[in-house]
């Protein structure tokens, strides 16, 4: 297909709409418009989600089960999707805190009361 046809009048408007709304997934138009969630698809969204929510309801099994001495297991850090951003370093080489502070062993009881 010439996409020059377009300007020579032999491609409609909506016939080259429709050719590029519907190029394949590794498109480099796809590519260029939705960057490295071109690559993914619903179905990895939907396992990379599975995954999120298995690792923290096994967190919270293994937080609320955990001796009251013992220091409390790490919170789970979420599989990491096209469009994230990195989590940011410090200049000392350190990964800097999340905004969401993980739930107090206080507030896991409660929850699972």
């Amino acid at each position: 297909m010439d996409l020059l046809d377009w300007h020579r009048g032999r491609l409609s408007s909506r016939r080259l709409a429709v050719l590029v709304k519907h190029m394949p997934r590794d498109s480099a138009v796809n590519q260029e418009l939705h960057g490295d969630g071109a690559e993914w698809t619903v179905t990895d969204y939907l396992l990379a989600a599975a995954v999120d929510h298995l690792a923290a309801a096994n967190w919270m099994f293994a937080s609320v089960n955990t001796d009251e001495d013992s220091e409390p297991p790490e919170p789970p850090v979420p599989v990491p999707r096209p469009g994230d951003e990195a989590p940011s370093a410090d200049p000392a080489g350190e990964e800097a805190e999340s905004p969401v502070a993980a739930p107090s062993r206080a507030e896991l009881m409660r929850f699972f009361a």
